[in-house]
């Protein structure tokens, strides 16, 4: 079964709702490659820019909630909140109640420390406001880069590759996911 933004796009036609679902749907598997191939429709005049960057943004920052909406969820049971020593959860919460905005935002920018962060707001009961602020403004700038990056490579792959544009695509796809893997090896070395 292929779930990937391209054929889910393909399967959605010329209805903006259905294509704005699938695209969502791409953020919940892997936001950057549903990004770049929703950039990738829009150049090739599949899919309105506006249906695909509000959707980008829907997706991403549902699926942010959703992190955050687990982290709530584990600290409702028990045997989660005594993994976690009472005194060291309150200093982190009081630590994070200070530096939650800053904390949220950074960790968009940074390969792989979203999942444990968002989760780690919600178990410690972040102000929810400060957080979501802080993951719509960065979901703006980042998916606003990698988009219009993503246009810009769409556009040459178009002009240059024709019919081989789809594996251009992929390749930049592939790219796009090791350089994120890359990023949070060495990021977890320092």
């Amino acid at each position: 079964m292929d779930l990937s933004v391209p054929h889910l796009l393909q399967i959605a036609g010329q209805s903006p709702v259905l294509q704005g679902a699938a695209i969502i749907l791409g953020t919940f598997i892997l936001e950057d490659a549903a990004t770049a191939a929703a950039a990738m429709s829009v150049q090739s005049g599949a899919v309105a820019m506006p249906v695909a960057m509000v959707s980008l943004y829907l997706g991403i920052v549902l699926g942010d909630i959703g992190l955050y909406g687990m982290g709530r969820l584990a600290a409702s049971f028990a045997w989660a909140r005594r993994l976690i020593p009472r005194p060291r959860q309150d200093r982190g919460r009081a630590w994070l109640e200070r530096h939650v905005f800053k904390v949220v935002f950074v960790a968009r920018f940074l390969p792989g420390v979203r999942l444990p962060t968002y989760t780690a707001c919600g178990f410690l009961a972040a102000s929810f406001k400060k957080f979501i602020l802080a993951a719509v403004g960065a979901t703006l700038i980042w998916t606003s880069a990698l988009f219009l990056l993503s246009l810009r490579v769409g556009r040459f792959l178009l002009d240059h590759l024709g019919q081989w544009r789809w594996l251009g695509f992929a390749a930049f796809l592939v790219a796009i996911v090791v350089v994120g893997r890359l990023a949070a090896r060495v990021q977890e070395k320092t």
